[in-house]
């Protein structure tokens, strides 16, 4: 792991609206609790964290991308800069899977859901269109809850503990999440892997349901 990150709630620039988006790196050993990093806070607690997300990872690697998508604001994307509590390399939504338990330090940690990128990200940078390419290119990063509270520090190995057997990558909800009319049978079985939060089994389970009413016919 290469940072830990948090931050408190502060004006929007421009319309003035509370965000938690801005973040600083933290140095020395912080405390994991149920709810992500002891300080931390968000604005919105209808969309941002709680328990199902006690704390968001966004590779190193799609700051890069965004750089060279948005060269005018490549010096601006780094670590923390989307709001991320964790920033990490070598790993992406391609290798990350639903249910991955970690260890962070001393605390455990389970992904349980993709971030869905909000309207804070083009108003944090000025610049409307990041929010959808992120979208669009399923890099949003991810959410963990909490399974065991800890201790972790910047420089702490992110260390995988346990995978399900027939993992589900995020990239392969995303893909399925973004087809025209995706299988019912891949949307229920990515519905049913353990760990998925409850609410992205609800959206899975429904889609799939809807398609079963609106079956295309020859």
């Amino acid at each position: 792991m290469l940072g830990l990150y948090a931050g408190q709630v502060r004006p929007m620039p421009g319309d003035g609206r509370p965000t938690g988006i801005f973040k600083r790196a933290l140095d020395g050993r912080v405390r994991i609790g149920w709810e992500g990093i002891e300080g931390d806070v968000q604005a919105d607690r209808r969309v941002h964290g709680g328990l199902e997300k006690a704390l968001h990872h966004f590779p190193l690697e799609h700051h890069r991308r965004l750089a060279r998508q948005f060269p005018q604001l490549a010096a601006q994307f780094g670590a923390g800069a989307i709001g991320e509590n964790l920033a990490t390399e070598g790993i992406d939504e391609s290798g990350a899977c639903i249910g991955d338990v970690y260890a962070l330090g001393s605390a455990r940690i389970q992904l349980n859901q993709p971030r869905s990128p909000c309207w804070k990200i083009d108003a944090k940078f000025g610049v409307e269109g990041i929010t959808r390419y992120i979208a669009d290119h399923g890099m949003a990063g991810w959410y963990y809850r909490v399974l065991e509270p800890g201790e972790a520090a910047a420089g702490d190995r992110l260390r995988l503990l346990e995978r399900n057997a027939a993992p589900v990558t995020l990239a392969g909800l995303w893909g399925a999440m973004q087809e025209h009319r995706p299988q019912r049978e891949t949307l229920r079985r990515i519905a049913e892997t353990p760990g998925l939060n409850a609410a992205w089994r609800l959206r899975l389970l429904r889609r799939a349901d809807w398609l079963d009413g609106n079956a295309e016919h020859p």
